[in-house]
């Protein structure tokens, strides 16, 4: 068990390089179930989630190799292995196994998935979704049975956008008989990812990236090679830590589209924020406006960036209203915030900052991944050193974030947790 240090107060300069798409990982590896022969996928982030998922096709039988950022699936010898228990808890994301299990083998036991626990996330439209392709699904000691005589395609249309049911259905379909029509489908450039491998192995997709996907069903999928997508929130978080200490750092490997939200509320807030084709340019300047910051499905503000904004929004002179309309326990950062000294005042979903008041180093701790995005940006501002544990949900989703963070001139580095604060941890 570590903890992460930060000195605060060093000014960032240079070029930081964003790694692949996280929440495209997650996903693209339960889809290799699909096929008949190897696949290889690469630009993948080096973080604790592909190693998972790694781990659970190899035991349903498939054979992985992780070499560097690249990771070579065969799927030949797979079968539909119940994994009610175990390492399939880790993870949310474990959930796209359900989709990608019951549309190779038509059937799956999945136990019910873990992840950072941000309120209720419910899998009802996943499970509706089954249902509509003909899939029986009983809920049995908190694991998930899914059994069909054969899938067929459906009009399935989401009561909620939801970018884990969207993808799931669209594992589950690809080899169903018949089309299969998801209406209210969310837009989020991962599912435009899956959407490309599932092709690239031969399935029929159309309109990923619209509200409405048609899939008609193939009876085999065949292997390829796919690269990630660049991870936008990574580089969506690398952005806001340029705001609040750079003087100028340049975030490459990106699709600047996927990031318009942030770059136009930095732009409000007096951020300098320029463009290329593959990469942002940020300045920080000395004095930063407050902006009204309201978490929206693609292609509005990402609610996984909203928690690193809220620390960034400490810094504005004023006031400003952060709102999440996606999940409501998703201010579980701002209690360490204020250990730091922030001035921050929850209500119901809204988070009212008032900005200008500096930040002192604290120990805190990081209850989700974003949370721990939030004090990493919290820490670099502050006066001070920040110690922050709970370090194990940040290498969920950030790939050499101190190697990065040192490239940019940042002073941070990791400790063992000492015995005193190993029993503090396991009683809170």
């Amino acid at each position: 068990m570590e903890k992460l240090l930060i000195e605060g107060g060093h000014s960032l300069e240079g070029t930081v390089t964003i790694s692949g798409a996280k929440n495209s990982a997650v996903a693209l590896i339960p889809a290799a179930i699909l096929a008949d022969s190897k696949v290889t996928i690469d630009n993948l982030p080096d973080i604790s989630d592909v190693e998972t998922l790694a781990f659970l096709l190899e035991e349903i039988g498939g054979k992985t190799e992780l070499d560097n950022d690249t990771l070579v699936i065969h799927p030949e010898n797979m079968f539909s292995m119940p994994l009610p228990n175990g390492r399939v808890k880790q993870l949310r994301a474990s959930y796209y196994m359900m989709g990608a299990m019951l549309g190779k083998f038509n059937k799956a036991v999945i136990g019910l998935p873990g992840g950072c626990n941000l309120g209720p996330r419910p899998i009802d439209q996943h499970i509706k979704g089954f249902e509509a392709l003909g899939a029986k699904v009983t809920n049995e000691q908190g694991a998930l049975y899914l059994q069909a005589e054969e899938l067929r395609g459906a009009r399935i249309y989401l009561d909620v956008v939801s970018v884990g049911a969207t993808i799931n259905i669209m594992l589950a379909a690809v080899k169903a008989k018949g089309q299969t029509i998801i209406e209210n489908a969310a837009k989020e450039p991962e599912i435009i990812d899956v959407a490309t491998l599932l092709t690239s192995m031969g399935a029929n997709i159309k309109g990923a990236g619209t509200n409405v996907i048609r899939i008609e069903g193939k009876d085999e999928l065949h292997g390829c090679r796919h690269s990630i997508i660049p991870d936008r929130i990574e580089a969506g978080t690398y952005m806001i830590l340029a705001a609040a200490k750079g003087r100028a750092v340049k975030v490459d490997n990106v699709i600047p589209l996927h990031l318009e939200s942030l770059s136009s509320k930095l732009r409000e807030m007096n951020v300098g924020v320029g463009v290329s084709d593959d990469a942002i340019y940020i300045e920080s300047k000395p004095v930063l406006s407050p902006v009204d910051v309201k978490t929206l499905v693609y292609p509005g503000f990402p609610t996984d960036l909203q928690q690193p904004m809220t620390s960034l929004l400490t810094k504005a002179e004023g006031s400003s209203i952060v709102t999440d309309t996606i999940y409501n326990a998703r201010f579980k950062h701002i209690d360490e915030l204020r250990r730091m000294g922030a001035s921050i005042k929850v209500e119901g979903r809204s988070a009212l900052v008032n900005g200008g008041s500096r930040l002192q180093g604290a120990k805190v701790r990081a209850s989700d991944l974003r949370a721990g995005a939030a004090l990493v940006v919290a820490g670099l501002m502050a006066e001070g050193v920040t110690e922050i544990t709970g370090v194990n949900h940040i290498d969920r989703g950030y790939a050499y974030l101190e190697d990065k963070l040192k490239g940019l001139g940042a002073n941070i580095w990791r400790e063992s947790l000492n015995p005193e604060e190993l029993r503090e941890l396991k009683s809170s």
